[in-house]
C-alpha cells in the first residue's frame, strides 16, 4: 500500500488500525483515551510538585520560574529542589510500570511484581553494597556513579537465579516464579540487613535512608542518568511488542504462532531487569509502583492482556502523585516509598483475595 491511511478495522469495530506499506499499527480507541488523560495528570502532577510545599509558589511564578524569567527565589525552588525531584519521580514510574507489566505478562501472574519476587530486593542490595563499600553518597552527583552499577549486577544476578530456579520442563510456571522469587526476596532482605548491621552508624544511616525510597536531594545529573537509560531501554522493550503480547498465551499458543518463546522471554526478562535497576539506583525501592500499575492500566484501556505503555504512564502518574502527597500532606516530609507502600499493600490483599475467590491460588 503507497499511502499511507488510517481505518476503522471490519472485523474489530472498535480496534483504529494505521498502515504505510509493511508496516502498521493496530491501537484501541479507550486505549488512546487512557493514554491522553494519563498524559494530562502526569503534566497536572508535575505542575503540583512544582508548586506546593514549604515554599508555596503561585502559577505565575511557576512558569517564570521554569524559563529563567521570574523572581530569582522561585528559580531556584523550581529548578534546585523540585523539577529535579518531579522529572526523577515521573521516569522512576514509567519504569517501574512497564517492568510489572513485563514481569506480570511474562510469567501470566498478576502477582510477580519486582518488589515481590526479589528483582527490586537485589537491586537493592547491590546498591547497598556499593554505597556500603565506597561510601557513595545516595543524593550527591559527584560520586554517584557505583550506585547503578551495583543495582544493575544485584538485579540481573537475581532475576538469573529465579529464572534458573522457577526453570523445569522446558518452560516456566508464573506461581513457582513468584514462590521462587519470595524465597529469594528474603533471602536478599536478611543480606541486606546483615549488611547494615555489620558498617559504621553514618553508611548505615545513607543507606536506610536509601532503602526506604525517597526523590529527596535528586538532580539533573539523576534526570540525565537515568534518561539516558530509558532512552535505550523504553525502545527496545517496545520493540518487542509482538513477543511481549503472545507470552501473554499459553507457551504452545506462542510457539504454534512462530515465536521462539525462552529466548524472547529472556530478553523481556532482561529488559525488566534492567528498567527496575534503573529506577531503584536513582530512587531506592519504590514499592508497590510496578505491581499495582499494570492492573490499572488494563482496566483503564479496557484491553484483555497488559498494555506497556499505558501501564509506565500509570506508573509515573502514581510516582508524582505519591511524591506531591509525601511532600505536603503530613507535618514531616515523608519518603515516597512509604506513601506507595501504605496504598499498595491494601491492593495487595485485595488481590490476593480476589485470585483466591477465583481459584488460581495467586
Amino acid at each position: 500500500m503507497k499511502t499511507a491511511r488510517i481505518e476503522t478495522a471490519r472485523r474489530v469495530p472498535h480496534i483504529v488500525r494505521w498502515e504505510r506499506g509493511p508496516l502498521g499499527i493496530a491501537v484501541h480507541p479507550r486505549t488512546l483515551v487512557a493514554v491522553v488523560a494519563l498524559i494530562a495528570l502526569v503534566f497536572g502532577g508535575l505542575i503540583a510538585s512544582l508548586a506546593l510545599g514549604d515554599y508555596p509558589l503561585g502559577w505565575r511564578d511557576v512558569v517564570t520560574g521554569l524559563f529563567w524569567a521570574g523572581p530569582a527565589d522561585a528559580e531556584l525552588v523550581v529548578h534546585e529542589l523540585r523539577l529535579p525531584r518531579a522529572l526523577v519521580g515521573m521516569l522512576v514510574g514509567l519504569a517501574l510500570g512497564m517492568a510489572g507489566a513485563i514481569f506480570q505478562a511474562v510469567t501470566r501472574n498478576p502477582l510477580a511484581g519486582p518488589d515481590l519476587i526479589g528483582i527490586t530486593a537485589g537491586a537493592g542490595a547491590g546498591a547497598v553494597l556499593a554505597i556500603l563499600l565506597g561510601g557513595v553518597s545516595t543524593t550527591r552527583s559527584t560520586t554517584y556513579g557505583a550506585v547503578p552499577l551495583g543495582a544493575l549486577i544485584g538485579a540481573l544476578a537475581t532475576a538469573a537465579a529465579i529464572y534458573l530456579l522457577a526453570f523445569r520442563g522446558g518452560t516456566i510456571s508464573g506461581y513457582g516464579f513468584v514462590l521462587v522469587g519470595i524465597a529469594v526476596n528474603g533471602m536478599l532482605a536478611a543480606s541486606t540487613r546483615w549488611m547494615l548491621a555489620r558498617v559504621d552508624i553514618d553508611a548505615a544511616t545513607r543507606a536506610t535512608s536509601w532503602l526506604t525510597g525517597s526523590l529527596d536531594g535528586r538532580e539533573y545529573t539523576h534526570v540525565r542518568w537515568l534518561g539516558y537509560a530509558l532512552v535505550v531501554l523504553v525502545p527496545a522493550t517496545i520493540a518487542l511488542a509482538r513477543p511481549y503480547r503472545m507470552l501473554q498465551f499459553d507457551d504452545d499458543t506462542a510457539a504454534s504462532l512462530g515465536m521462539p518463546v525462552t529466548r524472547s522471554r529472556i530478553a523481556l526478562l532482561v529488559l525488566a531487569t534492567a528498567l527496575t535497576a534503573a529506577a531503584t539506583a536513582c530512587a531506592g525501592p519504590v514499592v508497590f509502583v510496578a505491581l499495582a500499575a499494570p492492573q490499572i492500566a488494563r482496566r483503564l484501556a479496557g484491553t484483555p492482556g497488559l498494555p506497556l505503555v499505558v501501564s509506565g504512564l500509570v506508573g509515573a502518574a502514581l510516582v508524582v502523585l505519591a511524591d506531591v502527597v509525601a511532600r505536603t500532606a503530613f507535618p514531616t516530609e515523608l519518603p515516597v516509598g512509604i506513601v506507595t507502600g501504605a496504598v499498595g499493600a491494601p491492593y495487595l490483599l485485595w488481590l490476593l483475595a480476589r485470585n483466591n475467590r477465583a481459584g488460581k491460588g495467586g
